[in-house]
């Protein structure tokens, strides 16, 4: 379906900011189009306004310090992390999570912020990002604000990102370098395809487990405080006590419930061992 808008480009933050504030809601921002622009095809979205973010100074890249932790800019493709080394040996679930999105080629151009701003249930780097505890920097002209991502979702597509904001960056802390991790997600066919149900797990140095479930409530659930050393069918409740899920074309409640448990003790198994 054809449709015609207004392409912006800006080069600063100071335009980005400046284009967004006087747009709002009549603009949607581009990173790599592997959402907004099937949509758009589809007559699902009819922006007046695309910004494309990745001309923006500093919006591109991957960072590491010890006082910050990890950066990934809003540029920065779903590729970018797993080329990425320090990722690969200090972030093993964010390598886990980037590996099941989708195929090489849309991974060339989907980036980690427009997965999460996008706020699928089935997102596929939500639940890395919210056992790691990391959380989104965002930018407009009032300046930032951060936001973990355990408050970032408010429902299906929907987040706490205003109309004249954007994520800039998001941090995932010098803390959770070095977590164990896994993920699985269940799909409707082999190969590259949504996920119908999703489970991550981490165990951070400190001993403290963490899971996130997609696809089973509006948005990822995160269930955090967990020790590490809890029997599997302690955690099994915890976790199903937590999600809410519905039956669709996709699945039965049934069945999700059923590859949650078999997900969460699978990766007990894997993770802990």
């Amino acid at each position: 379906m054809l449709h015609s808008f207004t392409y912006l480009a800006p080069r600063t933050r100071a335009e980005l900011h400046s284009v967004l504030a006087n747009e709002g809601a009549a603009a949607s921002l581009l990173a790599g189009g592997t959402d907004l622009l099937v949509n758009v095809r589809a007559g699902l979205a009819r922006p007046k306004v695309v910004v494309d973010t990745k001309k923006v100074d500093d919006f591109a890249g991957i960072a590491w310090s010890e006082r910050e932790g990890l950066v990934i800019r809003a540029g920065a493709t779903i590729n970018a992390v797993l080329d990425d080394a320090k990722i690969r040996s200090d972030y093993p679930l964010l390598v886990a999570c980037a590996r099941d999105l989708a195929s090489h080629q849309i991974r060339n151009r989907a980036t980690v912020v427009g997965n999460v701003v996008n706020a699928s249930p089935c997102a596929d780097m939500a639940p890395a990002l919210l056992c790691l505890r990391a959380h989104a920097v965002i930018g407009s002209k009032s300046g930032e604000r951060e936001i973990p991502f355990s408050a970032f979702f408010k429902g299906v597509k929907r987040t706490v990102v205003a109309p004249n904001e954007a994520v800039e960056r998001i941090v995932v802390p010098a803390a959770s370098a070095g977590a164990r991790g896994g993920y699985y997600k269940l799909k409707r066919i082999n190969g590259h395809d949504l996920g119908i149900v999703s489970v991550a797990l981490s165990i951070e140095r400190g001993g403290e487990m963490r899971l996130t479930v997609g696809s089973c409530a509006p948005t990822p659930v995160l269930i955090e405080g967990l020790d590490a050393s809890l029997p599997a069918d302690a955690v099994v409740a915890a976790v199903l006590a937590a999600i809410s899920p519905i039956s669709d074309v996709r699945a039965t409640k049934e069945y999700r419930l059923h590859m949650v448990e078999c997900y969460v003790r699978r990766l007990l198994d894997e993770v802990r061992s």
